[in-house]
């Protein structure tokens, strides 16, 4: 934006929040044992990995179908090789705290079940592991049955084509997968050790918990977390976080509608302070437990005319602790009719579930979480046809990693979305016509990772509305542009969710980690009431350098070259890489290049497989002064990013450094030139940064050679793949 009073630009800045969701459970787990590919990768990362696939010594299950039927021939149980029954399926940062025996049901009862008369909520009591969330996100799964039995097929049984085998479903990351399991259980005594029915016999909550363990990785990984979590494992949904000290006033209607479409909710109260893990308040609520939102309900009060309104939650330990108002023998239950009283303690479980006002629930909890199906339910009352955009991404630490608008230098080179919002919605906000859009941003394999340390990140993001431009802004767009529209805060949640209304137009959708360089893996959707388009900005990919000019005179350069490189050559007068490493470094110190070491002889075998011309594999003096030139070019852009002089660029200036160059990559190659080439501190040196564009130009120039009819596209043979790809 432009500042007439003064006719510069005025530098915008934003300053952006972090909010932190405690967990009040362990914060770690373990590495996984399956290994599922992400959901739709089709980036350059997919070939790089898949590469290696040869070498992976991973065992790979069949389907389901496949393994009962081929161990009912065989009339042998199944043993799942990717989840043992032993230890490192329970517990990886500690020792067992009892000797565990893994046990099949039909080796604990006499006449074990799958289900018992349909799945309910009553078949969810927590044991001795901490993943109350997990339990609580289950419950609300049993209020819908069309969800429960897409997650728990209902055709498995302990009788019929029984072999020890049974799978569970869910939607990871943007698509279903289906998790085998043994049906070998953690035991004490011959208890359950962890998840049961409170029907001794009935085993499909056990096992469902087995199920999600083994997606990540150990029972030990599923201490504490969101209930949000676990919810959209379960229905692909979109989540919402409501922090009820400032809830909207509209929030029991938003409630309201959302149970009636079908939405799961969990609360809890968060935990302040250290020391005070599942410590309880005086009404008898437990701090840092997740609870399931089971029912809402109106009841006229008969002193007064006026309604009541009730909340009716469930305790997944499976006995009920609320002592305040509402509770089961308190006095408020008689200024209601007997006919309502009847109606809601019909619909209450009392050895788990309670009833409360809910403005004594606003009062006594501190967050709401919500997943739905659709994104109808987070607001208004009509059911409209979405449209939904999903991209996967990547943050990757020294070039795409960059951290949100606190950190202006390195903002730029976070992944970037183009959004075309071109249809309005039916109604107008204040005869305004807007788009309504609600964006989505979900971190991928943190828990799975927590063996290894990983928690969380905080994230976040901005959208700002741009025009016509198809490539990756830059830096000085974000310093003198204002966002149109971003998250109210950055959270350290697996997905923060936020809708939006914004005037029709061109927009870039900006995800990010608070803090930068944190790497990892995210997905980005995009829902729309109307059509609009969702894809990565990126730029094509090419190379238009400019190239040197053959000067016709000697100049004194040129007889300084020629000195140094007889007294190196012999002669042949043609050098090989070793001495073209002697050769380049008596060159740099004359025309003094700072703190160089000069060059590796990896870096020479480079430029001599770059400029060599007749296959010798080696330089003559003409090849070394056309070398000699591209690297004077390349020197000119190193010095302009090399501002404090230490012979080193970060790694997020790569990017210009290369457009600088003329070469044009898209956003994957410039992840791997910064994995490729910066060192530990996000660096890249004047040795490496010369060796990266000595690559670049050589299989650009082999590229060329090879697309005849300049289509983009060759075809070569596996020697002719061979004999490129070695000699660079």
């Amino acid at each position: 934006m432009q500042d007439k009073r003064h006719g510069k630009r005025t530098v915008v800045m934003e300053v952006v929040e972090v909010k932190n969701i405690l967990e009040t459970e362990a914060l770690v787990g373990p590495e996984g044992k399956l290994d599922y590919p992400p959901a739709g990768s089709n980036s350059i990362y997919t070939a790089i990995l898949s590469r290696n696939e040869t070498v992976k010594d991973a065992k790979r299950l069949k389907t389901f179908l496949e393994l009962r039927d081929k161990y009912v021939d065989k009339k042998e149980l199944f043993e799942d090789p990717l989840f043992p029954a032993d230890d490192s399926s329970l517990f990886y940062s500690c020792k067992s705290p009892m000797k565990f025996e893994w046990k099949r049901p039909t080796e604990i009862c006499g006449n074990p079940h799958f289900i018992i008369d349909g799945a309910n909520r009553t078949d969810i009591c927590q044991g001795e592991l901490g993943d109350c969330w997990l339990l609580a996100a289950i419950a609300c799964l049993t209020l819908n049955e069309k969800l429960l039995y897409r997650v728990i097929p209902p055709d498995q049984s302990f009788t019929e084509n029984y072999a020890g085998i049974f799978h569970f479903q869910f939607w990871r990351y943007g698509e279903w997968i289906d998790v085998i399991v043994d049906d070998r259980i953690p035991t004490f005594n011959d208890q359950l050790v962890f998840t049961k029915s409170f029907r001794k016999n009935e085993y499909w909550s056990a096992l469902l918990e087995k199920a999600y363990a083994k997606l990540h990785g150990s029972y030990e990984a599923l201490k504490g977390g969101n209930t949000l979590e676990a919810m959209e494992d379960f229905t692909g949904g979109l989540t919402e976080y409501f922090d009820l000290l400032e809830a909207p006033k509209d929030l029991y209607s938003i409630m309201r509608k959302a149970l009636e479409r079908g939405s799961l909710m969990g609360c809890s109260i968060d935990v302040f302070g250290q020391g005070q893990i599942e410590s309880r308040t005086d009404q008898g609520l437990v701090k840092g437990h997740a609870y399931s939102v089971i029912g809402l309900a109106e009841c006229d009060e008969k002193a007064t005319d006026s309604q009541i309104r009730l909340i009716r939650l469930r305790n997944p330990w499976g006995w009920v602790l609320w002592k305040g108002r509402w509770s089961a023998n308190s006095k408020e239950w008689s200024t209601i009719s007997t006919a309502d009283r009847d109606n809601l303690l019909k619909q209450t479980i009392q050895e788990s579930e309670f009833w409360m006002s809910f403005d004594d629930f606003k009062k006594n909890y501190t967050k709401l979480e919500m997943c739905n199906l659709t994104p109808d339910t987070l607001q208004g009352d009509e059911r409209h046809s979405w449209s939904v955009a999903v991209n996967e991404g990547r943050w990757v630490r020294g070039s795409s990693a960059g951290g949100c608008r606190n950190f202006p230098d390195t903002f730029w080179t976070n992944p970037q979305y183009r959004l075309l919002l071109y249809e309005e919605d039916d109604d107008p906000e204040d005869g305004r016509e807007v788009c309504t859009v609600v964006v989505a941003l979900m971190q991928k394999g943190r828990r799975k990772e927590r063996s290894k340390g990983a928690s969380l990140y905080t994230i976040g993001f901005s959208i700002y509305e741009m025009r016509g431009c198809q490539q990756h802004l830059g830096k000085d767009f974000f310093l003198y542009t204002a966002s149109a529209a971003k998250c109210k805060s950055y959270i350290n949640l697996r997905e923060i969710t936020e809708r939006f209304r914004l005037p029709p137009g061109e927009y870039v959708v900006i995800p990010t980690t608070f803090e930068p360089h944190m790497e990892g893996e995210f997905i980005l959707r995009v829902f729309s009431e109307k059509m609009s388009t969702s894809e990565e900005v990126d730029e094509t990919i090419g190379s238009d350098q400019i190239q040197p000019q053959p000067t016709k005179e000697e100049t004194e350069e040129d007889k300084t070259f020629r000195a140094i490189y007889r007294q190196i050559a012999g002669e042949d007068m043609q050098i090989c890489a070793t001495e073209l490493k002697v050769v380049m470094k008596r060159v740099l110190e004359k025309h003094d290049q700072g703190k160089t070491e000069g060059f590796s002889l990896e870096t020479c075998r480079s430029m001599i497989a770059l400029m060599d011309t007749d296959g010798t594999g080696k330089l003559n003096l003409q090849e070394f002064k056309h070398l000699w030139s591209k690297i004077k070019q390349w020197q000119l852009i190193f010095k302009r990013y090399d501002q404090d002089k230490s012979c080193t660029i970060s790694s997020f200036e790569m990017r210009n450094a290369v457009n600088d160059a003329g070469f044009h990559l898209n956003k994957q190659l410039y992840d791997i030139l910064a994995m490729r080439y910066a060192d530990e501190h996000n660096n890249i040196d004047f040795d490496s940064f010369i060796c990266c564009f000595v690559r670049l130009e050589g299989m650009f120039r082999t590229f060329n050679a090879f697309d005849k009819d300049g289509d983009g596209l060759i075809k070569l043979n596996v020697l002719e793949w061979l004999q490129l790809t070695m000699y660079s």
